[in-house]
């Protein structure tokens, strides 16, 4: 069955060159239905993979698939090989189900659009550059599959460019994911020059081997890698493209701004974990900036309007959650709150859309209101999700995966208790904000019409994802709920055992339970004295703006490096190297120009000429 892995990421890719081929003579049923079932082909060879995994992993719980060879020089071999670890195996199973239910729910939202059938070419030739990226053997096979999924979600986010904003926000996360994927590229090199490989698992044995002679090339290269982690994940101090790219449709944002694409800066340090053991400095400085990144966004998400920018907050903050985990050395725990924030998100994200399309695509929260009777289908997703999103305590997935990510940070060395402080506080902002649009959506006075009922491709993917969201976290459940461990029995072959819930003090672990349902005590009291509609509807005061804008962190980039740029732009414009080449060449043609009037033709000027010359010379020749 595993050698059947090669057809996961090519059925995407070979549905993306039929639609592109004949995307302009196929109707957009034709293309959606390619689109979908490409995918979905996919999760079915990727299910059967697991099923087969499950019950007959190889011995060393890894399977590698070569398919050719593609760069061979001396002392360096580049092929494109396929590795599939437990690791990989999770990282697939998610990215070909979510991504077919997003394929599926896709087809009837984005029905009518303009440019339906590029759409689903460039939706499949993301879940493949994806799948490329988790599979990949080695670095360059999955830098290659990292830029694919950043060029993407440029074309996704872009994908309504007659908007100027559209193109801006599409040009931000390209250029700010750039500029990350720099220092990646870089400290990709710096691996391969130190260790002579770029294959994955032989350059981590030659690191650990060359890390007994010191050196700081481990800490540099660990630290340039994590950078272009930092900046698809949309972590701090590059948070800021994310809220912008929700621009695109929203099914997109499902996808790749909530359970894929922005979690593979998670993945590449899992992958390559036993990198980051070596470089303790880094595991110090991930945690630091993941805290950080957790209350800026939470915060942030607070004071939005915008539904869709309040998940996109949300995300940020949840996958600050992971980095947190991945600080403390608590890789399981992370890949963990990777599968149940890819449902739920995925899940809160679709309701979204549903609810903007029965509501002629508003996204302001205070416009909406009393939808819980007209969309009861979107009500109880958006509920189910935002009960997983605020971690409420056994009834919701992300329960589980965050208690075990905060009881890992807790027994941390060092800055432990103060990192599981902030995880608190990020928990409690959490299901404040959440329940706030939970309240101010679905609950009071209705402010608008609803059209429509959505039909069943609608809702599938909705009722799929909701069930996820509640029973998926039973995967992995602490002592009092019967102690199950199907995620950590998977992981531990490749990231080792690590159990983050085990005996956990009583008031920490009834913390992280408790403090959730505080958050919602918070949102439904500010909700029945009318706190958040006469806030929402009020002049904003400079704090709030500051709040809404992602604490200013656009405007600071725009001193620091946008305005420097642009200056050196119009200097540039005028390059200073073509004014010298101009201003030679213009003394030149005076020269020139001077000479040629001097040439006219006449016999009695030249020797005129001749004879002022002779008397010349005669005089330098006498009086010297």
């Amino acid at each position: 069955m595993n050698n059947l892995l090669w057809i996961v990421p090519a059925s995407p890719l070979l549905g993306a060159c039929l639609i592109g081929f004949f995307g302009s003579i196929i109707p957009g049923r034709v293309a959606g239905f390619i689109g979908t079932a490409s995918v979905g082909i996919a999760a079915i060879i990727a299910s059967l993979i697991g099923i087969h995994w499950y019950h007959d992993a190889p011995a060393s719980h890894v399977y590698t698939e070569h398919l050719w060879n593609w760069v061979s020089l001396p002392g360096m071999h580049i092929g494109l090989s396929l590795y599939l670890d437990p690791v990989s195996l999770l990282m697939m199973l998610v990215i070909t189900i979510v991504g077919t239910l997003i394929h599926l729910f896709s087809t009837e939202y984005m029905e009518g659009e303009e440019g339906y059938n590029r759409y689903f070419a460039y939706l499949n030739i993301f879940v493949a550059a994806m799948l490329l990226l988790v599979l990949a053997s080695d670095l360059l096979v999955m830098f290659i599959g990292w830029e694919g999924v950043g060029v993407c979600s440029y074309l996704l986010v872009g994908f309504w460019f007659h908007e100027t904003k559209n193109g801006y926000a599409a040009r931000k996360s390209f250029v700010v994911t750039r500029v990350a994927d720099v220092a990646m590229l870089v400290g990709i090199l710096l691996l391969a020059v130190r260790t002579g490989t770029l294959s994955i698992q032989p350059m981590l044995d030659r690191a650990v081997d060359l890390a007994s002679n010191g050196g700081s090339w481990i800490t540099v290269a660990a630290a340039l890698l994590l950078i272009g982690g930092l900046g698809k994940s949309a972590q701090f101090p590059f948070q800021t493209w994310l809220p912008d790219a929700m621009a695109g449709p929203t099914p997109v944002s499902a996808l790749i701004h909530a359970a894929t694409m922005v979690t593979a800066g998670m993945y590449l340090v899992v992958r390559l974990h036993v990198l980051y053991l070596l470089a303790p400095d880094v595991l110090a400085a991930i945690s630091i900036g993941a805290a950080i990144t957790i209350l800026l966004a939470a915060f942030a998400a607070l004071v939005q309007s915008d539904i869709k920018r309040v998940l996109a907050y949300s995300t940020i903050s949840q996958i600050g959650y992971m980095f947190l985990a991945l600080g403390v050395g608590a890789w399981s725990a992370a890949m963990f709150h990777f599968l149940t924030h890819a449902v739920f998100k995925a899940l809160l994200f679709l309701s979204a859309g549903a609810i903007a399309m029965r509501m002629h695509h508003e996204q302001n929260i205070f416009k909406m209101g009393g939808l819980r009777t007209r969309i009861p289908l979107a009500f109880w997703s958006f509920l189910i999700g935002s009960a997983s999103l605020a971690a409420l305590p056994v009834i919701s997935a992300g329960s589980f995966s965050k208690e075990m990510i905060l009881g890992a940070v807790w027994y941390a060395p060092g800055l432990g208790p103060i990192l599981w402080a902030a995880g608190l506080l990020g928990a409690l902002v959490t299901a404040t904000y959440i329940f706030r649009v939970v309240f101010l959506v679905f609950f009071g006075p209705a402010h608008s019409e609803v059209l429509e009922p959505y039909g069943i491709r609608i809702a599938i993917p909705l009722i799929i994802l909701a069930a996820g969201s509640v029973l998926i976290g039973w995967l992995e459940t602490p002592n009092f709920l019967g102690d199950n461990q199907m995620v950590l029995t998977l992981l531990t072959p490749a990231v080792g055992a690590i159990k983050a819930h085990g005996g956990l003090d009583i008031i920490v672990e009834g913390a992280g339970y408790v403090i959730p349902l505080f958050g919602l005590g918070i949102a439904f009291v500010l909700f029945r004295n009318g706190h958040w509609e006469r806030v929402g509807l009020a002049p904003p005061s400079a704090f709030r703006r500051l709040m809404a804008s992602g604490f200013g962190f656009d405007a600071i980039y725009d001193v620091l490096f946008v305005r420097p740029f642009l200056a050196l732009v119009r200097i540039l414009r005028n390059d200073p190297v073509d004014l010298i080449v101009t201003l030679l060449m213009a003394i030149a043609l005076r020269l020139h120009q001077a000479l040629r009037g001097s040439q006219v033709g006449q016999v009695r000027r030249y020797a005129g000429w001749l004879m002022v010359g002779s008397i010349a010379t005669i005089a330098i020749l006498v009086f010297k």
